[in-house]
């Protein structure tokens, strides 16, 4: 009789997706999410008065990519939306090979968007599965080396459900297996939203029970937990919850809650700043990284609003604010290695700073 497991992958394809999900998570580095739909781009430009066109949204990702080559010392990995995957600069450079040139790893939003999940109290799931494996097949063919997908969880008197907790952990997993078959590391996101007037403890134990399904289905599917990364919400009270919670108390109930769910072998935790405001995104990650206690991920960041936010106000869509713009992603860019780190001064001299992010509901 052979062997009672079957293996998934070859030793190769293992050592690749091992590494990559490393590269993403080393010390000092993090991820910048530039995968805004053509709709949540256009309501970022609409705050400036930009038209949404396809050559606008193009010359907004060169500002940031064409940044100083400095910001790639803290920034290892950019997920990409798929119109961006194939645009390039003015100069006619793809910007998969402009990442690639600064040893930037390129990554695809793969998810087509939440979906209201039948039988819910008005929770939801992702769609995109169909199609997947075609389409993770051809975005690493064309440079693409690790993936995202969204699923969205709501924390109210009676959700998550049971329901919604198992379904989104089961379509998590299905698209984290099918990425790995094709080479692309997967980030597992699971995203609990921030709407609400929950206690912090409230979000603990409810983060808690979201990722706890979430990895026994990972392990059901025999995803490669090595060569995946988690891109959690960090754990924080309600939206309108009427206490303000310190940082230090965020992070231990993030530390906390990662713990007691995350397996040893994630390489990293790459979390989202789900509406915070710059300034706390940033104060938050480096009080999660100076808990005392077993940390034995890497526990980094993969912001979209919390490095951008700055950027958008300065640039306003004119080529003179080009630098100006630049200076001030660099600038987070360089907040957020140093947080993530535990390193970070408290100093922050954006734009946005201590503006609230924060959308109701968010999609995108």
């Amino acid at each position: 009789m052979g062997p009672r497991f079957a293996t998934y992958l070859p030793a190769d394809k293992l050592k690749e997706l091992a590494d990559n999900a490393n590269a993403i998570v080393a010390p000092g580095k993090g991820i910048l999410a530039a995968d805004e739909s053509t709709g949540t781009i256009g309501k970022r430009f609409a705050g400036i008065g930009l038209e949404n066109t396809e050559e606008n949204r193009r010359a907004y990702r060169e500002l940031l990519f064409s940044t100083n080559t400095e910001f790639a010392k803290n920034i290892s990995g950019v997920i990409l939306f798929h119109e961006t995957v194939y645009q390039k600069t003015k100069d006619g450079k793809p910007f998969v090979q402009l990442l690639n040139e600064l040893g930037i790893l390129p990554g695809i939003k793969v998810d087509t968007g939440v979906v209201p999940l039948g039988g819910s109290a008005d929770e939801c799931t992702t769609q995109g599965l169909d199609g997947l494996n075609e389409r993770c097949a051809q975005y690493y063919k064309d440079g693409c080396r690790f993936a995202k997908w969204r699923c969205v969880l709501k924390i109210t008197s009676h959700n998550p459900s049971y329901q919604a907790m198992v379904e989104n952990a089961n379509v998590l997993a299905r698209y984290a297996s099918i990425c790995q078959q094709n080479g692309l590391v997967p980030i597992v996101e699971p995203e609990i939203l921030p709407d609400g007037d929950h206690c912090l403890g409230t979000a603990r134990r409810v983060t808690e029970q979201v990722l706890a399904f979430v990895y026994k289905a990972l392990n059901d599917h025999h995803v490669y937990l090595e060569g995946t990364l988690l891109k959690p919400n960090m754990v924080t009270a309600g939206q309108s919850h009427s206490k303000k919670f310190t940082y230090a108390e965020n992070a231990l109930a993030t530390v906390q809650t990662l713990q007691r769910t995350v397996p040893v072998a994630v390489p990293g935790i790459v979390f989202l700043s789900g509406g915070q405001s710059e300034a706390d995104a940033t104060k938050n990650l480096n009080e999660i990284n100076k808990v005392p206690g077993k940390r034995p991920w890497a526990l980094t960041f993969s912001f979209g609003r919390a490095l951008q936010a700055s950027a958008i106000a300065a640039w306003k869509g004119e080529a003179a604010n080009i630098l100006a713009a630049q200076n001030e992603f660099l600038q987070l860019a360089k907040a957020n290695g140093a947080a993530s780190l535990g390193k970070f001064e408290g100093h922050l001299e954006t734009a946005a700073g201590d503006k609230s992010l924060f959308v109701a509901n968010h999609a995108y």
